[in-house]
């Protein structure tokens, strides 16, 4: 995969979501069965958006340049975007603003001192950093306990999307994996219309398209998701089965990283997994300080 093509992007996206609509659902008469597009007509769109049909074939031709905002939350009201997919429009229309080669720093890899202070400090719930590529960049003890099976890679930096898709043992430790897979290929898109010329993010979905028919046809859709907070059921090697809640949060200190922090209601056995986890954690680095087999 060379450099994202813009354009395609646009176009692809655009189409994608006009084909998934029915006359229907968009309060259209659909005229009987004899239409020969999936989903509405461009004209259709335009219509409901309030421009010219012209207008808007220019912009499903990938030619957001100039487009008011006015215009794409039209335009997000007659494709009925949510939240997520109308994050990626206006990141795509303000990427053509700017220009085709505009350059934007790798994701970063790393985090300061104090970030790491700040990771270690939460001892009684796994927390650590990812960057948009969703590398992990920091983590905390009961992290690295809890994401065991996620590091047994020796490969730098672990990757989650890259685990989730070529690892066998993701589908032993996410009990949901079907939809942490199709979850992890919409966040990765949604960091490509972000960021499309970070070469470590092109580089890494090259190599997840090349070796994972799953994540083509994921990729192809053009789906894309917020990360932000929900549950995630995990089937521990050690503790067993964790259903444990995240929340995601941006640094503001730290541009394109993020903070995740698991979490279990107290008194339900995911909490008593998680106290379980944190005690074989610490028997496992008192092992290795003293050099010493772990029990």
């Amino acid at each position: 995969m060379g450099e994202t093509d813009h354009r395609a992007e646009v176009r692809e996206f655009l189409s994608s979501r006009r084909a998934r609509i029915t006359p229907e659902q968009a309060g259209l008469p659909a005229y009987g069965n004899n239409r020969r597009v999936q989903g509405l007509r461009r004209e259709e769109v335009a219509m409901l958006a309030g421009v010219s049909v012209d207008y808007y074939v220019r912009m499903e031709r990938g030619n957001l340049a100039g487009a008011s905002e006015s215009v794409l939350d039209a335009l997000v009201g007659a494709l009925q975007l949510d939240e997520a997919e109308r994050d990626h429009l206006f990141t795509l229309a303000r990427t053509a603003g700017s220009g085709s080669r505009t350059r934007r720093r790798r994701a970063p890899n790393s985090v300061r001192p104090a970030v790491q202070q700040v990771l270690d400090a939460i001892s009684d719930a796994p927390a650590w950093v990812r960057n948009g590529r969703h590398d992990i960049v920091a983590m905390n003890r009961l992290a690295r306990a809890l994401y065991a099976p996620v590091l047994a890679n020796p490969r730098l930096p672990a990757n989650t999307a890259r685990f989730v898709y070529l690892d066998p043992a993701a589908q032993d430790f996410f009990v949901d994996w079907e939809r942490i897979a199709k979850d992890s290929a919409s966040y990765l898109r949604l960091e490509a219309g972000r960021n499309p010329h970070d070469p470590d993010l092109v580089a890494l979905v090259g190599e997840l398209s090349t070796q994972s028919e799953l994540f083509r046809q994921r990729w192809a859709s053009h789906d894309v998701r917020l990360h932000r907070s929900g549950q995630k059921r995990l089937r521990h090697p050690v503790v067993g089965q964790l259903d444990l809640n995240f929340e995601s949060m941006d640094l503001p200190s730290e541009p394109g990283l993020v903070l995740n922090v698991y979490t279990a209601a107290a008194g339900t056995p995911a909490a008593d997994g998680l106290a379980l986890l944190a005690s074989w954690a610490a028997t496992q680095e008192a092992a290795e300080i003293t050099g010493q087999p772990s029990p």
